[in-house]
């Protein structure tokens, strides 16, 4: 509660599963645009939603979230989703973004090759890839050095041929649950 936070309101306040066996969200969404409307949240998003999760949302309330956070990295990707996001101005994050600790990532060619060539490391690349996707992006570290280098990214930018080479390592391989699936 907001009490508790000691704030008068939250920037953000995001639904994290779609949960669509039990099929409630669409009124958690509504309860969330009624807390925007009051104040209390200045924006309002969602976390693990498929299009057909957010189609169902913006039909049934006229209200598009501002933000997705889904998990995407090299090897899951979701493409079309992030279009999809775009289209209807909804940003997308990832969540998961160096995918658990680069399993699978950081060991790949390209990753290496883009790391020796920008004196980076495998993770600042992948991050920098994130960025150079129009994602939004905050990688999950507790280490100050860690994060001081996840940082370190703003200094070099991938061009289209190296987002391309990293475009061929989508697998749509999902690290986390799947959001169809979850909860219920």
């Amino acid at each position: 509660s907001l009490s508790k936070l000691n704030l008068d309101y939250v920037d953000l306040y995001l639904i994290h599963w779609p949960v669509p066996a039990i099929g409630h969200y669409v009124e958690a969404w509504q309860a969330l645009i009624e807390l925007q409307q009051q104040g209390l949240a200045k924006s309002i998003g969602v976390c693990n939603f498929q299009v057909p999760h957010l189609q169902k949302l913006i039909d049934e309330t006229g209200v598009a979230p501002v933000i997705n956070q889904i998990e995407l990295h090299p090897l899951l990707q979701q493409r079309q989703l992030h279009a999809w996001n775009a289209t209807h101005k909804i940003q997308t994050e990832s969540w998961s973004p160096l995918a658990q600790g680069g399993k699978g990532v950081f060991d790949q060619k390209v990753i290496h090759q883009l790391a020796d060539k920008y004196g980076k490391t495998p993770a600042q690349i992948v991050i920098r890839w994130h960025l150079d996707s129009g994602l939004v992006v905050i990688p999950k570290s507790v280490t100050p050095s860690r994060i001081a280098e996840n940082f370190n990214v703003w200094d070099f930018r991938l061009d289209k041929d190296e987002l391309s080479e990293i475009a061929k390592l989508d697998q749509g391989k999902r690290l986390g649950p799947d959001p169809d699936q979850f909860g219920g």
